[in-house]
């Protein structure tokens, strides 16, 4: 079955001088224009295309992947302004239209934005928007604490850093655990840290609970063993020193060289810590 911006294996039916027409079933005849036909097609043989609209709002098909997909969120680069809204580039031919509606702020030619890209339920056309919000699953999750999560970044608040979870609900990185500048659309990996009693999930950077601890008690055992049984550092170091250092937050690393005290494998001094054997 063929829809408007999805993929699909679609059977060419014929050729004319500006491209292949496709069995769109319920769409109808797809074009695929002349400047992609492979040279090897078949009459009969099927392609795998991704269908948009064109200016026209005729569906046309693609051999081209677009750099996000309808019902994914992705920072694009603006590069036209009409007066019927913004264009995106998504790496397709048509750009992308982001109307004056979807726009939080008037968007401007040469800037990048995050955007929701989706399928118009009016105009059938595809679309982007800036307002994130309204593309957010406000439906119970069903997270865990300590469950490894995709995010991408969408806003800042004065407590810290709004994220995408699986392109799916939402969730707040504390500032104060957040050791690296973050931006509007960054992609990394995190965790849920907890979750509210309210259904609002707070997120963190670094694996929770014994995962985290026990790889950062191996990388701190290696850095000892590479500079010869001694290093520096300790309490007296800062918060910002500790995560130069590991990328990990200085409660994380006191409770790392306290389980290593506890197995003897270390020993805490006033200006360092020493590598017992």
């Amino acid at each position: 079955m063929a829809n408007i911006g999805e993929r699909a294996s679609l059977k060419i039916l014929h050729e004319k001088s500006f491209g292949l027409y496709l069995d769109g079933g319920e769409l109808g005849e797809v074009l695929l224009p002349h400047r992609e036909v492979p040279k090897d097609n078949v009459l009969g043989a099927f392609l795998d295309v991704f269908i948009y609209t064109d200016s026209e709002d005729r569906p046309v098909a693609t051999l081209l992947t677009p750099l996000v997909m309808p019902g994914g969120f992705a920072r694009l680069k603006c590069v036209a302004v009409t007066g019927v809204g913004a264009f995106l580039d998504w790496g397709l031919p048509k750009e992308l239209l982001v109307p004056f509606r979807e726009q939080k702020d008037r968007m401007e030619i040469g800037k990048s934005y995050l955007v929701h890209v989706h399928v118009d339920p009016v105009s059938g056309r595809i679309v982007a928007s800036t307002r994130i919000g309204r593309y957010l699953d406000l439906t119970p999750h069903a997270f865990k604490p300590g469950d490894e999560v995709d995010l991408v970044i969408f806003g800042k608040t004065a407590l810290g850093y709004k994220a995408i979870i699986n392109g799916t609900h939402s969730g707040l990185l504390f500032a104060d655990g957040v050791f690296q500048p973050l931006h509007s659309g960054e992609k990394t990996k995190g965790y849920i840290a907890a979750i509210r009693e309210d259904g609002k999930l707070d997120l963190t950077l670094h694996a929770p609970g014994r995962a985290r601890i026990g790889s950062l008690e191996e990388s701190i055992l290696a850095e000892l063993q590479a500079r010869g049984g001694y290093w520096s550092i300790g309490d007296h170091s800062t918060a910002a020193e500790i995560h130069d250092e590991l990328g990990v937050s200085k409660r994380s690393f006191k409770q790392a060289i306290g389980a290593l005290l506890r197995k003897r494998q270390i020993l805490i001094e006033e200006r360092g810590i020493r590598l017992l054997d």
